[in-house]
C-alpha cells in the first residue's frame, strides 16, 4: 500500500545543498500522532513484519526523530534491528553503507555462508588483505539475503537506514536484491528527503508504506523551541517564526535562535546565516530580470500581478519572462492573478540583498498601487525614515482596521511602525500597550507601561497609563501590585467621572480577587453612582454588572434586573478584559445560581469571542470558569480540551497568573478524572503562584481541588486538613454566597469521615441555612446529603435515607451529574445498612453508569466496591456479581484486558482480578470458553 498520513500543507523542499545536514533530532515527539500509529501498526508485535517504510519530507523536518522512535518501537517488539546512517560524504564510497550494517552481526553467522558469498562479504568489510578480484555485486546481495534469512528465523529483522539518499549505490543494490527475494519476516525502515521518488522502485508497489513528514503546528513548534532553548515567545513572535518556517522545526530553531524580542516592527527583517545560505543556493541560478519581479512579489503582504505590473515599470513581457522563469525553478506558483512563493522563506531571503535604499524605494511604489488600508500604511511605513502626516494617519488607521478585525498583533506593529519613525504621542502609547497586551505579549506590554508611568507628566495620561499596567500587573504577577496602581490613578490630579468611572470598575475587580469583597461592593456602588449621570452605556455597563457580582458574592443574592440591564447596555465592540465584560459576569452567575446550561453556553461564547478577537490573555480567563463548568457539567472530555489549550496559551504569555490561572483549570479537571498526581501537583503550583501574586480568592480553586483529591482517594482526614480552614477563611473575605466558593460540601463530607462532626455539623447548618434562605439547588442538595451521612454516622438510618431522598429531589433542578452520583452513592451505602441489597445495588449500579461515562476514574473504582459488598458473589452460589458481569461480558466480544479497562475506566489489574474470579466461578480457563459461556442462556 502507499499511505499518506500528513495533516499539514508539506513545502517543496528548498535546495540540494551538500553541506547541509541538519542533524536534528527533537527531545520529544510532538504533533506526529497519526504518524506514531502508523508506525506502531506496521513495526510493533508482529509475526508478518515485511515490506519498505518510506518517512519523506524536507530537510530538518523531523524525519530522524520518527525514524528513531521506530527503532524503538521495533525493538520492544523483538525484531532484531540492523541501522545506519549515511552522510553525503560517504556517499561515493562503494557498500559503505552495507558494511556499516553487516558489523552488526554476530561474526558467527558469516561462517555459515557459502564460500562465495563469506569471500564476498569479507572484501565488504575490509577483512581481505589484497583482493585478487573486484567484489562480485551479485554475491554481495546473495550473501546479505542468506544472513537475512538467517536471522529472520529466531526474530524479525528491522534494516534501518536514516537519510536513504545519502546510501551509495552499490549498498542500496544489495538491500533491493535481499528484500526482493527474502522469505522470512524482514522489513526497510528509511527517511529519505522530498524529490528522491526513486527509493520507491526499490520493491512491488504493494509492498510500500510512505509516509509523508509534514510542518508541525506553532503549538508543537513552540514546545520545540522551549525545550531546546530554554526560552518561551509571545503568540506574535511565535505566529512569526512559524509562518516563515512552514513549520520546520530546524527552521523555526534557526530563526528563533537569531529573533530579536526588541524588534517588533517590520518582521521581514535579514535571516539567520545558516538559512540565509540554504536560501542564497536555492536563489544562485536567478537571473538580475528575475529577481526583479520576486522582489516586488516578496514585498507584498498578498502577491498580485496587477500589483507587481507598475512596479517593474509596466513591462509585460519582462514581467511575464520572470514570473516563468521563476515558475519553472520552482520558486513561485501561480493562481491566476496571484502569485505564490513555494516556501516561505524564499520570500524573505530574495529581499536579504536588497540595499536599504533600493527597498524602499520599492515600498514607496508599491504603496501607490496597493488598495488594502493595512497593507498600503505598511508600505508607506517601511518608505519612511521620518514621521510624515499622511504616513502617521494611514498607520493610525490600519490600526484600527486590524484591531476592528480581531488582530490585534498586527495592530501593535503599526503603531510599532509610528513610534519608529519619531511619532510617540501619549495616545498611541497607550493604545500600543492594549494591543500588545491583547495579542499575548505581555512582556512588550509591561516594559512600554512601566516606561509610560515613569515619563508622562502627572494627569490623566498618566493615570490611564496606570490603569494600563495594573491590568497588566493583575494578569502578570501580582493582584497587590496591581491595587497600589489603581490607588495611584485615582489620585492622579484632572481625571474626570469616565476616568475615574474605568479605574474604579477595575479596582472592584482586584478588590475581590484580594479577597476585599465588601471593599469591592463599596466601590461598585460609588462607580454606579458616578456613572449613572454620563453617557457612557459601555462603562456603565461595567461597573452594574460588577455591582450584582459584589453583592451576590456577599450573600444578597441575584439582581436579576440589574444583571439584564448591564447585558442590555454592554458594548460588544468595545476592548474590554474580558474579567470586566458583562457577558462574562452574567455567565458566571446563571451557572452558579443554578442555571448551569444557560451560563455554560453564555461562557462557551464569551471565549470564543475572546479567540476571534486574538484576545490571548482573556482566552485563559474565560477557560478557568469554562473549565470548571464543564466538570460540573459532567463534560470531562470538553474541560479536558479547554484546560490543555489555556495551558499552551499561558506558556506563550510567560505570565506568571496566566501560568497560575491555566494550571489551576487542569487541576481541577485531573481531579475530576482521578488523575491524582497531575490534579495535586498542579493545583499546589497554581497555589504558590496565586500566593506569590497576592491572588487571595483564586486560591479559593485549587485548594477545593487539593480537597476532591484527597477526598477521591478515600483519605478524609487530609481532605479535612486542607479544607478546614476554607470555612473561617471565607468568612473572613466576605462571601456570603454558598455557591461562589464551592468548598462547604466536601469539606463537611471530609470532616464527617474523619470524625469531626461538631465541625460538620455547623457547616452543613451553615449550608443548608444559606440554602434555603436564596433557594440554591446546589446547597439544598449537598446539605441535604452532608445531613444524611451526619445522621448515618450516628446511626440514624431511616433520617439519613430521608435526608439524602430529599437530596436527590433537589438534584432535579441542578443539571450537575458527578454531585447527582455522589449523592446516590450515599444513598446506596444507606439502603445497604437497611439491609436493602437489591436496592443499594441498583443504586450503586446508576452511580457507576455515571461516573463510567463521565471518566471518573476513583469514584468508578468506589462504585464498583460498593457494588460487591451490596451484592458479594458468594450469597448467590456462583452467579457472577454485576462487575464481574460487566467485565466478561466485554472480554466475551474480544478485547483485551487494557480495552475492556479503558472503557469501564479502571486498571488492567483490576480486570484481570475479575476474570480470575469469573473463571473460577463459571468453571473455565480461556477467552474462548468464555465467549461460549456468556453466549447460553443462564450461564450468568
Amino acid at each position: 500500500m502507499c499511505t499518506r498520513a500528513s495533516r499539514n500543507r508539506v513545502f517543496p523542499y528548498l535546495g540540494n545543498p551538500t553541506f547541509w545536514d541538519t542533524g536534528v533530532v527533537l527531545p520529544e515527539i510532538l504533533g506526529r500522532d497519526s504518524l506514531l500509529s502508523a508506525m506502531q501498526q506496521l513495526l510493533g508485535p508482529s509475526e508478518e513484519l515485511s515490506g519498505l517504510l518510506v518517512l519523506m519530507g524536507d530537510p530538518g523536518i523531523g524525519k530522524t526523530t520518527l525514524w528513531r522512535a521506530g527503532l524503538d518501537i521495533a525493538t520492544d517488539a523483538g525484531s532484531t534491528v540492523l541501522r545506519c546512517a549515511p552522510n553525503a560524504a560517504e556517499a561515493s564510497l562503494a557498500y559503505a553503507a552495507l558494511a556499516d550494517l553487516a558489523a552488526q552481526v554476530d561474526p558467527v553467522l558469516l561462517d555459515v555462508l557459502p564460500p562465495p558469498q563469506r569471500w564476498a562479504f569479507e572484501q565488504v568489510l575490509l577483512q581481505v588483505d589484497e583482493p585478487t578480484s573486484a567484489i562480485d555485486a551479485r554475491a554481495v546481495g546473495a550473501a546479505l539475503l542468506s544472513l537475512l534469512e538467517e536471522l529472520g528465523d529466531t526474530a524479525p529483522v528491522l534494516l534501518a537506514v536514516d537519510d536513504w539518499q545519502w546510501m551509495d549505490p552499490a549498498s542500496q543494490d544489495a538491500v533491493g536484491f535481499a528484500l526482493r527475494r527474502v522469505s522470512t519476516p524482514v522489513a526497510l525502515l528509511v527517511t529519505v528527503r522530498t524529490g528522491h521518488p526513486e527509493i520507491l522502485a526499490l520493491i512491488e508497489h504493494d509492498r510500500i508504506t510512505r509516509l509523508e513528514v509534514g510542518p508541525l503546528e506553532p503549538v508543537d513548534l513552540h514546545h520545540v523551541l522551549e525545550s531546546r532553548l530554554e526560552r518561551t515567545f509571545p503568540r506574535p513572535s511565535l505566529e512569526r517564526i512559524a509562518a516563515l518556517s512552514g513549520g520546520n522545526p530546524w527552521f523555526a530553531l534557526e530563526l528563533a535562535r537569531a529573533f530579536d524580542p526588541e524588534d517588533r516592527g517590520d518582521p521581514a527583517g535579514p535571516l539567520p546565516d545558516t538559512l540565509g545560505r540554504l536560501v542564497g543556493t536555492r536563489l544562485a541560478g536567478v537571473d538580475e530580470p528575475t529577481r526583479h519581479v520576486l522582489r516586488a512579489a516578496a514585498a507584498l503582504a498578498d502577491p498580485r500581478v496587477d500589483y507587481i505590473r507598475p512596479v517593474v515599470d509596466g513591462d509585460d513581457v519582462e514581467l511575464r519572462r520572470g514570473l516563468e522563469h521563476a515558475e519553472r525553478a520552482g520558486l513561485i506558483e501561480l493562481r491566476g492573478n496571484r502569485i505564490g512563493f513555494t516556501h516561505p522563506l524564499l520570500a524573505a531571503g530574495i529581499l536579504d540583498d536588497v540595499p536599504a535604499h533600493e527597498r524602499r524605494e520599492l515600498h514607496r511604489r508599491l504603496a501607490s498601487v496597493v488598495t488594502g488600508v493595512e497593507e498600503r500604511a505598511r508600505h508607506l511605513a517601511l518608505a519612511s525614515i521620518r514621521s510624515e502626516p499622511d504616513t502617521l494617519e494611514a498607520l493610525d488607521r490600519a490600526a484600527v482596521h486590524a484591531r476592528a478585525r480581531g488582530a490585534p498583533a498586527a495592530a501593535a506593529e503599526f503603531l510599532e511602525h509610528a513610534l519608529r519613525l519619531g511619532s510617540a504621542s501619549e495616545e498611541r502609547t497607550l493604545a500600543l500597550i492594549g494591543h500588545w497586551f491583547d495579542a499575548g505579549d505581555v512582556a512588550r506590554a509591561r516594559s512600554l507601561a512601566e516606561k509610560a508611568v515613569a515619563t508622562l507628566p502627572t494627569g490623566p495620561p498618566r493615570a490611564s497609563a496606570l490603569r494600563s499596567l495594573a491590568t497588566i500587573r493583575l494578569h502578570d504577577d501580582s493582584y497587590q501590585e496591581a491595587a497600589e496602581h489603581l490607588d495611584e490613578a485615582l489620585q492622579e490630579p484632572g481625571i474626570d467621572g469616565r476616568l475615574r468611572g474605568e479605574i474604579l470598575v477595575e479596582y472592584i475587580y482586584v478588590l475581590a480577587n484580594l479577597g476585599r469583597i465588601l471593599d469591592a461592593r463599596a466601590r461598585a456602588a460609588e462607580a454606579v453612582a458616578e456613572l449613572e449621570p454620563l453617557e457612557a452605556p459601555g462603562l456603565l455597563a461595567k461597573a452594574l454588572a460588577a455591582a450584582v457580582m459584589t453583592r451576590y458574592l456577599s450573600g444578597d443574592g441575584l439582581d436579576e434586573s440589574a444583571r439584564l440591564r448591564a447585558l442590555d447596555l454592554e458594548q460588544p465592540e468595545e476592548s474590554v478584559p474580558v474579567m470586566l465584560r458583562p457577558s462574562l459576569i452574567s455567565a458566571l452567575l446563571l451557572a452558579w445560581s443554578g442555571r448551569l446550561d444557560e451560563g455554560r453556553a453564555a461562557l462557551r461564547s464569551v471565549r470564543q469571542r475572546c479567540l476571534e478577537r486574538g484576545e490571548e490573555s482573556d482566552v485563559v480567563h474565560s477557560a478557568f470558569h469554562l473549565g470548571i463548568i464543564e466538570c460540573w457539567a459532567g463534560d470531562l472530555s470538553a474541560a479536558r480540551l479547554v484546560a490543555d489549550d489555556s495551558l499552551e496559551r499561558a506558556r506563550e504569555l510567560g505570565s506568571d497568573i496566566a501560568r497560575g490561572t491555566a494550571l489551576a483549570t487542569q487541576a481541577v479537571v485531573a481531579a475530576y478524572a482521578g488523575d491524582v498526581d497531575e490534579g495535586r501537583s498542579g493545583a499546589q503550583e497554581a497555589l504558590v503562584i496565586f500566593k506569590r501574586g497576592s491572588c487571595l480568592a483564586a486560591m479559593v480553586w485549587p485548594t477545593v481541588t487539593l480537597g476532591l483529591v484527597e477526598l477521591s482517594r478515600g483519605d478524609h482526614a487530609a481532605a479535612a486538613e486542607i479544607l478546614a480552614p476554607m470555612v473561617a477563611g471565607a468568612r473572613t473575605m466576605g462571601y456570603g454566597e454558598p455557591t461562589a466558593a464551592p468548598y462547604a460540601a466536601d469539606a463537611a463530607e471530609a470532616m464527617i469521615g474523619a470524625g469531626r462532626y461538631d465541625e460538620a455539623r455547623e457547616l452543613v447548618e451553615h449550608l443548608e441555612g444559606q440554602g434555603r434562605r436564596l433557594d440554591r439547588a446546589w446547597a439544598l442538595a449537598l446539605g441535604a446529603r452532608c445531613r444524611a451521612l451526619l445522621l448515618a454516622a450516628n446511626g440514624e438510618l431511616s433520617a439519613a435515607l430521608a435526608a439524602v431522598e430529599l437530596a436527590l429531589e433537589e438534584h432535579r433542578r441542578l443539571p450537575m451529574p458527578f454531585e447527582r452520583a455522589r449523592t446516590q452513592m450515599v444513598l446506596g451505602q444507606v439502603q445497604r445498612r437497611r439491609r436493602q441489597k437489591r436496592a443499594s445495588a441498583a443504586t450503586f449500579e446508576q452511580a457507576l453508569a455515571t461516573f463510567e461515562a463521565m471518566g471518573v476514574r476513583l469514584w468508578a473504582d468506589r462504585a464498583r466496591s460498593e457494588l460487591e459488598r451490596a451484592m458479594p458473589g458468594p450469597v448467590l452460589g456462583n452467579e457472577l456479581s454485576p462487575s464481574e458481569r460487566r467485565v466478561a461480558e466485554l472480554a466475551a466480544t474480544g478485547l483485551t484486558n487494557r480495552e475492556v479497562a479503558q472503557t469501564l475506566c479502571v486498571h488492567p489489574k483490576t480486570v484481570e482480578a475479575h476474570l480470575s474470579r469469573v473463571y473460577r466461578k463459571l468453571g473455565i480457563g480461556s477467552r474462548a470458553e468464555l465467549g461460549r459461556s456468556m453466549a447460553v442462556p443462564g450461564a450468568q
